[in-house]
């Protein structure tokens, strides 16, 4: 529905007494001129306010219930065009105090203001949500408010897949922007070292392509550098031949853990043996079933049952198992059932914390993190509210070979990676709840795992620098993880594609160059 602009006017104007107090007076009345901004421009039939059922669904349809902030307008972009007439509007509108917007893909974030914002306006890209295959090129061509779940299937009628999100209702943008972790990252690098071509809104409104020939610095820094540079509209990204694969989620009681890290450990170092293989381990405790199981994701990038890779694994004993020959589609969409991915809902949501940390392959760090989720768990038990509640680490292999693929983009990233020359392994405590009265809680103890979990990592000399950036939290500084060299470079593309700032201050979502 588009609102005349009294009805605009009415709808600034009514925001209630709560939403106010987060903001100063000047800034609530400059996110209203904002917004009156946007609705006059020529898209201003995609602006929404508070009270359309559009800005409801927008606003309560990111993952976790407490980065559902409420802006003052969201915009609603369908193309480039619209992106650019929105960036070139937001940047020069809002009087002294400048229009703060926040940009939104798939909304998987778990810290309020990485994608959305309070007093501000939220571009909301997720009607950018389409998927084109070139079968002669074998190029996928993906807009950035698009969900894996759907590029896969589109994918499914040609048998080819790209490199993409291991849970189907992740976007496509954040993850691409922040490197991305695939099934497929043994064989062919890390998701960012396949993308071929970005198109680009920078903050003039200009559009341009970064790719090997064209804005070659750009091209790079994209691959890292997350959302300071402007806004990605298109991804074009190679695809891989055959969209079928073997594996499933394997269930296990949680006194196999020694057997499990003593597995996990080889894997790792294997890894570059037979790269078709993707393991993942979900120790999550329950306050429902008040026990601690272990979901592990087996993943074989080709149709061959039982490889010989998960050997070691299948001989411990299961609860279940779900191994198959699937579709990624199919895969991925078990996986977001799974324990810990599941999409909230403004009925039933969870709100959620996420940090992660990486170190050296180590059978001590993986028992050190289990020994803090334990400890974590018997610490929330007596105290937790909520009804619904769960503490989890994910443990994932970090082996050296996903990214000695990136060369073969022929620019490499900026992701620093290629420092290291020893495998790792990334762990990422994430906890979840139902009840608001926890927050304080469960904040607080899951940076402490994190903060425990790298002090023993760094005293025996297996901890590493380097921060995944998709899954940070707002109290990490995951740039800073890519090393100076990098974090130097993409200041100086910053500072050249948005010499006026406009991504480091008007837009305070997501990691800023300037603060790294």
């Amino acid at each position: 529905m588009r609102l005349t602009p009294a009805a605009a006017a009415a709808s600034l104007l009514s925001l209630s007494a709560p939403e106010l107090t987060v903001a100063t007076a000047a800034e609530s009345y400059s996110a209203d001129q904002c917004c009156a901004a946007l609705f006059s421009s020529s898209i201003g039939d995609k602006v929404v306010f508070p009270g359309n059922a559009a800005y409801r669904d927008s606003v309560t349809s990111y993952w976790a219930v407490n980065v559902q902030l409420e802006p003052t307008c969201i915009v609603q972009p369908q193309s480039a065009d619209d992106v650019s007439v929105a960036v070139q509007t937001l940047a020069g509108a809002g009087g002294n105090s400048r229009c703060k917007f926040a940009v939104r893909s798939g909304g998987h974030m778990t810290w309020a203001g990485s994608n959305n914002i309070e007093t501000g306006v939220t571009i909301d890209l997720s009607l950018m949500n389409s998927t084109i295959y070139d079968k002669e090129a074998k190029v996928a061509t993906i807009l950035p408010g698009s969900r894996w779940e759907a590029v896969y299937k589109t994918l499914e009628e040609y048998n080819v897949v790209v490199p993409g999100g291991r849970t189907g209702p992740v976007g496509v943008g954040g993850f691409l922007l922040g490197g991305g972790n695939s099934f497929h990252a043994a064989r062919v690098g890390l998701a960012c070292d396949n993308v071929i071509n970005y198109e680009v809104v920078l903050a003039s409104g200009r559009i341009v392509n970064a790719n090997n020939n064209t804005n070659v610095e750009l091209f790079k820094a994209l691959k890292g550098g997350s959302n300071n540079f402007g806004i990605v509209t298109k991804y074009e990204l190679k695809a891989i031949d055959n969209a079928h694969l073997w594996g499933g989620i394997n269930v296990f009681d949680n006194s196999t853990t020694n057997q499990q890290i003593d597995a996990l450990v080889k894997f790792i170092d294997n890894i570059e043996n037979d790269p078709y293989a993707s393991w993942i381990g979900l120790w999550q405790y329950n306050s429902t079933t008040r026990k601690t199981l272990i979901s592990s994701p087996w993943d074989y990038t080709k149709p061959v049952a039982h490889p010989a890779a998960f050997d070691d694994f299948s001989k411990i004993p299961r609860i279940s198992s779900s191994n198959r020959f699937a579709t990624l589609y199919n895969l991925t969409s078990e996986l977001q059932q799974a324990a810990g991915y599941r999409w909230t809902h403004p009925a039933n949501g969870n709100s959620d914390i996420f940090l992660t940390s990486t170190y050296l392959n180590s059978a001590a760090v993986l028992h050190k993190t289990i020994e803090i989720l334990n400890k974590k768990i018997e610490a929330a038990v007596p105290v937790a509210q909520g009804k619904d509640w769960s503490i989890m680490v994910i443990i994932q292999p970090w082996p050296k070979i996903y990214w000695q693929r990136n060369q073969n983009n022929g620019v490499g990233n900026v992701l620093g990676l290629d420092r290291f020359d020893e495998n790792m392994l990334q762990v990422l405590y994430d906890y979840s709840w139902d009840n608001a009265a926890d927050d304080e809680l469960f904040q607080r103890l899951c940076r402490e795992a994190m903060a425990e979990l790298d002090e023993y990592a760094k005293s025996i000399g297996k901890y590493n620098e380097y921060i995944y950036l998709n899954y940070a939290d707002v109290s990490q500084n995951p740039l800073r993880g890519y090393g100076d060299e990098n974090v130097e470079f993409i200041r100086q593309v910053a500072e050249r594609y948005d010499p006026d700032g406009v991504f480091q201050s008007q837009v305070p979502g997501g990691f800023k160059v300037s603060e790294a």
